[in-house]
This record gives C-alpha cells, sequence and structure tokens, in this order.
C-alpha cells in the first residue's frame, strides 16, 4: 500500500514496524528502532499504529518490541487503505504472490463468481439460478474479507476510505438485486489491491536482500583460540579470521593480510579493491586470495549495512511534491464522493426511478475511487530508490527522487570527487651534480614524521624493495611554509616556493604548476638539490561521466578551494564547463546557490567539508560514502562506492522515474475524469464501471513497478568515448633505481 495510508502529510515520518519470522542474522542485522512516539501511539494517530502494508521495515533491533500488523486492514482513513495489511508470516514467507492470504482470498472470489456467471449461461432454470446466486455470495464473502473489515474498523473511528466506498458499493448493489456485480467488484477490488500490497512488498525484499548476505557463521579467534559463532555475538574488538571466498560478518580493520576484496554487492562497484593492514572492510564484501584478519569495529546490528537498510526504509517513506500533491487531491476526494452519491441518489430518487438513481450513485462511488490516483507515486518511488540502492546509490526519498529528476547543473568538487584525494609524486627533478635518489631521500627524512596531507605522497614515493630511510632529527614544521631538520648533523629544509628560491629550477616549477601540480623543493646546508612535483590525479573516469552529464543536457561546474591554476588544468582534463577556484565553504554554498537560479543543482562532494554546499544545492550527493555517517546522514543522496559514472546513471534512473509518475498520475486522473461524468448520466454500467477501474489501478501499479528495474546502471554509458588522459610527467627509471 501506498505511504499516504497513515494519514500523515510528514515527510519523514518515521516507520512503523511489520511482525514476520525473520532469521536470527536479520533480526539482528537490520538496524531499525521503532519510535516510541510511534510505537505507542494510540489508533487513529498518524504514524499508522495499523501496519499498512506500505508501513515500515520488516525488522527491529534485538530486543525492540514489534507492532503486530493489523489484520483485514482499516485503510489508516485514507484513501489509498482498503485491503489488508500482509502481515506476519504470511508477508515473511510469500514470495510468490499466490502465496499470500489476500490473493488467495481473490483468487477464491474469482473462481466463484466465473462459476456463477458460468453456470447463469449454460441454464435458467430455478435450481441453476438459485446455485448461481449462492455462488455468487460466495465470491462476495471471499473478496469482501479482504477490506470489509478494515472498513468497518476505520469507520468506527470516523475515518473513510477507498474501501469505504466500496464496501458501500457492494452492499448497494446487493440490495438492488445485482448480486453478480457485487460479486465482480469484490473479486476484481481484492485482487487489484493484492497486486498493489504484492507490487511494493517485493521492491522492499530486494533492499531486504542484503541483509540475506550476512554469512550465517563467523570465525572469530578469542583467547588464542578460533572458533565459530553466530555475527549477532560479535562485538567491537573482536578478531575475525576471513578466509578466501568467505563474506565479512561485519565491519572492520584489516590487522593482518593482504587480499582483494569484492565490494559489489554493497557499493556497486566490478573491481575488487585491494586491502592491507589498517585499511577499512565492510560487511557482505567477499574476501579474494588471501585469508585476512579484521578486528571488528561494529556490531552486526550497527553496521554499515544495517545503516544503509535503515536509511532506504525510512527514505522509501519521506514524500515529495508529487506524492504531496497526490494525497492532497485524494484525501478530501473520498467525502466528496459520498456527498455526490448521495445527492445523485436522493434527488434522482425525487425526480426520477429511485431505483434507477441510487444504481447511478452506486456506479459513482466506483468511477470516482481515486485508489490508482493515490499509489501512483509511492509505488514509483519504493521501485526506483530500492533498485538504486541495489546498484548502490542511496536515495532518501521521494523528494530527493524527484528533485533528482529535475536536475539541469551539477557543481562538483575537486579534491575527493573527480580526483581520488591520494596525491602521488609524479616527478622528481635533481640539479646537475645530485640524482633523484639522493633528492628523494633527504625528502621523505623530512617527512617521516611529518603530518602534512602532502607527506604521505613523498613517503609513499620510497620504493618498498628499498631500506628504509632514518628519520631526520628535530623536525620542524612551519605551517604554510614547509618543513627544516637536521641529517646527520647538517640542515635540511622542503617547502614550497618563495619559502625556498628555486633558483636554476623556477621553470621548471613554473612548468609543473601550470599542469596543475604541487611543487616543493628540497634544501642540504643551503644549497637545493632539487624539486618533487606532486598532484592528486584527475579520477580515470572522470572524463568520462562529464561527457555523459553533457549528453544528458546538463551543464557542470567545478567548485574548490585549490589554486586557479590546478584548477583550470584538472577541468580541462576532465571536460568541465565552467572552474571557481581558491573558494572558502561558504563561497561553494553562494555559487551553488546562483547557480540554482537557472533550474535544479546538485552538489556533488564529500559530506564533510562541503556540507554548507550540499546543504544549499537542490540535491546534494555524497561521493564514496560507504562507512561514513556524516557524508550519509546530511546528504539528499549518496554514491557508496568511488565511481563516478554511478552519478549520470542515477540522474539517468532518477529521470526515468519520474518519466514514470507523471505517467501513471496522468493515466489516473484520466481515467477519473471520464469514468465520473459518463457513471453519474448512466452511459456506463456498474460493471464496466468496475473492469475499467480496477484494470487503470492495475496498469498503474504495473507502470510504477517499471521504475525497480535498473537499466541505468546495468548498461555502459552511451557512446563514451576513451577517458581523457590526466597530465603525468613521464618519468624513466634512473640507474639507481628510484624513478624520476
Amino acid at each position: 500500500m501506498s505511504d499516504l495510508c497513515c494519514g500523515s502529510d510528514d515527510e519523514r515520518r518515521p516507520a512503523v514496524g511489520t511482525t514476520g519470522r525473520t532469521s536470527t542474522k536479520t533480526a539482528i542485522s537490520l538496524g531499525l528502532a521503532l519510535s516510541p512516539a510511534v510505537a505507542d501511539a494510540p489508533p487513529g494517530s498518524e504514524g499508522c499504529a495499523d501496519g499498512c502494508a506500505c508501513c515500515g521495515p520488516t525488522a527491529t533491533r534485538p530486543g525492540d518490541t514489534r507492532v503486530p500488523p493489523a489484520q483485514g486492514g482499516d485503510g489508516c482513513g485514507d484513501p489509498t487503505c482498503s485491503a489488508p495489511a500482509p502481515g506476519g508470516d504470511e508477508q515473511a514467507e510469500a514470495t510468490t504472490l499466490w502465496r499470500s492470504r489476500s490473493a488467495q482470498l481473490a483468487g477464491l472470489a474469482g473462481l466463484l463468481w466465473l462459476s456463477a456467471q458460468l453456470l447463469a449461461w449454460v441454464t435458467d432454470d430455478g435450481a441453476a439460478a438459485t446455485a448461481s446466486t449462492v455462488l455468487a455470495a460466495g465470491a462476495v464473502l471471499s473478496g469482501g474479507a479482504t477490506f470489509v473489515p478494515g472498513t468497518v474498523r476505520a469507520l468506527r473511528r470516523g475515518r473513510l476510505g477507498v474501501g469505504t466506498l466500496m464496501t458501500v458499493a457492494m452492499v448497494g448493489a446487493i440490495a438492488l438485486g445485482a448480486i453478480g456485480e457485487a460479486a465482480m467488484l469484490a473479486f476484481l477490488f481484492s485482487m487489484a489491491e493484492a497486486l498493489e500490497d504484492y507490487a511494493v512488498a517485493r521492491t522492499r525484499r530486494g533492499l531486504r536482500a542484503l541483509l540475506d548476505l550476512v554469512p550465517p557463521r563467523a570465525t572469530v579467534v578469542r583467547a588464542g583460540v578460533e572458533f565459530d559463532v553466530d555475527p549477532a555475538e560479535l562485538v567491537a574488538g573482536d578478531v575475525l579470521v576471513v578466509k578466501p571466498g568467505e563474506r565479512l560478518a561485519t565491519d572492520g580493520l584489516v590487522q593482518t593480510g593482504r587480499s582483494a576484496v569484492d565490494t559489489s554487492a554493497v557499493t556497486g562497484e566490478s573491481v575488487p579493491a585491494e586491502v592491507g593492514p589498517g585499511d577499512e572492510v565492510f560487511a557482505a564484501c567477499i574476501n579474494g586470495g588471501g585469508v585476512l584478519q579484521v578486528v571488528v569495529t561494529a556490531g552486526v546490528a550497527d553496521n554499515s549495512l544495517a545503516r544503509v537498510v535503515h536509511i532506504v526504509e525510512e527514505a522509501q517513506e519521506r514524500k515529495g511534491a508529487a506524492q504531496r500533491l497526490a494525497a492532497r487531491i485524494a484525501r478530501p476526494l473520498v467525502p466528496a464522493i459520498f456527498v455526490v452519491a448521495t445527492a445523485i441518489a436522493v434527488l434522482g430518487s425525487i425526480l426520477g426511478d429511485p431505483q434507477v438513481w441510487i444504481e447511478r450513485a452506486l456506479v459513482v462511488l466506483v468511477a470516482a475511487s481515486p485508489c490508482a490516483f493515490a499509489i501512483a507515486v509511492p509505488v514509483t518511488v519504493v521501485a526506483a530508490i530500492g533498485a538504486a540502492t541495489r546498484a548502490g546509490v542511496l536515495i532518501k526519498g521521494g523528494a530527493a527522487l524527484e528533485a533528482l529528476g529535475g536536475v539541469r547543473a551539477v557543481a562538483l568538487d575537486k579534491t575527493g570527487t573527480l580526483t581520488r584525494n591520494r596525491p602521488a609524486v609524479v616527478a622528481i627533478e635533481a640539479l646537475p651534480g645530485y640524482d633523484q635518489r639522493r633528492v628523494l631521500t633527504v625528502a621523505v627524512a623530512l617527512e617521516a614524521r611529518s603530518e602534512h596531507p602532502l607527506a604521505g605522497a613523498v613517503l609513499a614515493a620510497w620504493p618498498a624493495d628499498e631500506p628504509a630511510v632514518e628519520p631526520a632529527a628535530d623536525t620542524q614544521a612551519l605551517a604554510g611554509k614547509g618543513v627544516t631538520g637536521s641529517i646527520d648533523g647538517r640542515s635540511a629544509r622542503l617547502g614550497k616556493p618563495g619559502y625556498i628560491d628555486p633558483g636554476p629550477l623556477a621553470a621548471v616549477v613554473t612548468a609543473h604548476q601550470d599542469a596543475g601540480a604541487t611543487v616543493v623543493l628540497v634544501e642540504l646546508d643551503g644549497r637545493l638539490l632539487g624539486a618533487l612535483a606532486i598532484r592528486d590525479e584527475l579520477r580515470p573516469e572522470a572524463a568520462e561521466a562529464v561527457r555523459a552529464l553533457h549528453r544528458l543536457g546538463i551543464s557542470t561546474s567545478m567548485l574548490t578551494g585549490d589554486n586557479g591554476r590546478t584548477a583550470a588544468q584538472l577541468a580541462t582534463a576532465a571536460g568541465i564547463e565552467q572552474v571557481h577556484a581558491e573558494l572558502r565553504p561558504e563561497d561553494k554554498a553562494t555559487l551553488v546557490e546562483q547557480l540554482g537560479r537557472h533550474g535544479r543543482v546538485a552538489m556533488v562532494g564529500d559530506g564533510i567539508n562541503d556540507a554548507p554546499a550540499l546543504a544549499t544545492a537542490d540535491v546534494g550527493i555524497a561521493m564514496g560514502a560507504m562507512g561514513t555517517d556524516v557524508a550519509i546522514e546530511t546528504a539528499d543522496v549518496a554514491l557508496m562506492g568511488e565511481d563516478l559514472r554511478q552519478l549520470p546513471r542515477t540522474l539517468t534512473h532518477a529521470r526515468r522515474a519520474r518519466r514514470i509518475m507523471l505517467q501513471s498520475l496522468l493515466l489516473s486522473a484520466a481515467i477519473l475524469v471520464v469514468l465520473i461524468p459518463l457513471a453519474a448520466f448512466g452511459v456506463l454500467g456498474l460493471g464496466t464501471v468496475i473492469v475499467t477501474h480496477e484494470l487503470a489501478e492495475v496498469l498503474v501499479i504495473a507502470n510504477g513497478v517499471r521504475a525497480g528495474r535498473p537499466q541505468a546502471y546495468r548498461r555502459p554509458l552511451a557512446h563514451a568515448l576513451a577517458p581523457t588522459t590526466a597530465y603525468v610527467t613521464q618519468r624513466q627509471p634512473a640507474s639507481n633505481g628510484v624513478p624520476q
């Protein structure tokens, strides 16, 4: 059922748990806690304590009290809720449509109705007529059992819904002697509602299937002894032993071992990631060829996988503009329909044949039911968000999905988004009389104990098979300048041009800077030895992703705090149209606001330093957010992996979902506009209206489910050219084995 059924317009309405038989690992994996405010809510309050089919995840944290679903459904007082919420074990096990109780009752109603129709068509004697009536009555009881009990409960609380409309129409048809039409109504309406419940449940099952990726057992080392435990028993500090081919039970840091880890199930990236001591690994990732010992950093209920499912379950309940509009239209429409139908019946009975006009009033009740209109957006939103999540992209709600589908400009941060945020030495320049090894040795000695961001790049440039360099003594970091120290009693310095005079290397330094590199000069005993060019390289797929954005008609801008020369060079290599450099965080937010004056704008950043710009944009997108709480919580969309090509794919996916929403809304509105006047003037009978109305609802459901097909993520970016080659200084091996 749609999330409109909760009777609340709150975009961030807390999800309500439904019960169901779950395995131990599922119960402990899904980090979903029921809000006390909702758990304690009296029947009829906002938050939907009735456990509608549209509401809520299947599990909570261990020990949390679960809220059983209302059997039979009550409609929650909303135009969309009328069929029972699939609950308990039924929903947990209903992997196919016909295993659900509501579908079974609807199927039985259809069988009885068809039997009654065939019997009445074959013969018209008295006994056959009686048998046909009995069969039709059985169809009414079977189909009505799926929505009448809930309708009665809703009426007791003063609520009207589609179930109320259908119940009145069904009872009225029986009173007028049209039990065949009443049976057909019971069958078609109950089947349409069963299909709706199943469609939403199926999209949710796809998301919850992520939890099945957690292995049933985990090998842990305690007191020097290895033994298997249930993942639920893991606590922070435990040491896991992960053998080749096994999945990780939870998040952790690699203690010993090296391997290639397949993260595709969580991040959507197909290329395994190389990991070693100190690297972070995540739940459900598959270990490659090496044995790893991993120190647990989070229990199964609180790990990255559980957080992802928790956030998406909540996001699927948040409403966008189209969904709120549908709610505003559908909610008052139900009582208005009753008023109109009553007026038709009363005035018609006064001015004409009472039976004719009462029948027309019943037909209007069915024709004007806004069920298809109300579910058009929710089904699409749930399906689209679920598909994106399985591809490694978190879209946090209908509002984010709708905004994403309308984006016309994208602003990208440089560091960590267009680049990998992993600076590397790309060139070593040495003055005559010195070699590259000597220059690098002095630089490594000075940076060995430095906390400067570029120190890691210098240290990584030292060949792994070479003996370690002894750190310099008496090192001192000079903010904004460089590092000083002593090597074998001789003074040494490393710093930027200006702090150290580049001398004969001035032209070389300028060339490297023009190409986007940061240059540090190395000095020993007051004599310049050479220079190192360090650069954070462009992601290899960045140019391809930017070209794909341009093909979508989306303009691109780079926002960075880096210097203008570096930013311009990288922007040219990536194919970005506009460059804004040397910006502070507040400057980025101002620029995003200006870009938004010409259409919806998305900001792509790391979710922390770019927080003001992410908040200002119509859609904030965090890049590489797997395991990053701040990024996931602050952004509207989180790309869990490191592949920038997921950005145009996600925009394509959102645009398709937006088109599907509009198609369904237009179809639903057209059905209402056409059926109501034809029903009111007697052009269409009850049977024709029932078939047309329920067929429209099924079509809307089927159309919405199409948004759950991750076509954009399965296909390569269309017409993609070879990635633009980023600037890299060509280096030849020196005679001493140190790269030049």
